[in-house]
């Protein structure tokens, strides 16, 4: 599977692989010899523990680079009074009669629990390109779904503090 990135996104995850590769790398391969230095690898649990800490970071790197490898750059070109990347909403669900805002992200960016909402998500899906005052339904399932009025859009694209998901 593709996945969308934005350039911004591309150049924090080239960043956490470089991260990875010329700090992290050095340091466990560093820890990794002096555990094996201490003698006895049968019973060196500091030895298995900088193993596997090294495996997890290569493995990380892996993954990123894949992810790079096989992305798909993406551009928003919604007008700044419409649904877009990086804005948030803020939506009035009638079923409920409350409030919520949510941020509309690319899904390596996505977390419900935040309200960083994936632009592939049902809920992004439905509310991208929709301007103030309209109402949206969202699909739940294929027998149920709700309304929502967009209630305020504001743009948050330089706001930089969500990370990129682990796999």
């Amino acid at each position: 599977m593709k996945e969308k990135l934005t350039r911004k996104d591309m150049e924090k995850i080239q960043a956490e692989i470089d991260h990875r590769k010329l700090v992290l790398r050095p340091q466990i391969l560093d820890a990794v010899r002096e555990a094996r230095a201490q003698g006895d690898l049968s019973e060196n649990f500091e030895y298995y523990a900088a193993k596997r800490e090294n495996g997890t970071n290569n493995s990380r790197i892996r993954y990123l680079e894949r992810m790079l490898k096989n992305a798909v750059i993406i551009e928003d070109h919604s007008s700044s009074d419409e649904v877009g990347l990086n804005k948030s909403v803020t939506v009035y669900i009638e079923e409920d009669d409350e409030c919520e805002t949510y941020k509309i992200v690319t899904s390596i960016r996505g977390n419900s629990m935040k309200n960083l909402i994936s632009i592939e998500s049902p809920l992004g899906k439905a509310l991208l390109h929709h301007r103030v005052g309209d109402t949206v339904t969202i699909p739940v399932s294929d027998t149920y779904s709700y309304d929502v009025i967009i209630r305020e859009i504001e743009d948050t694209q330089d706001e930089d503090h969500d990370s990129i998901r682990a796999f």
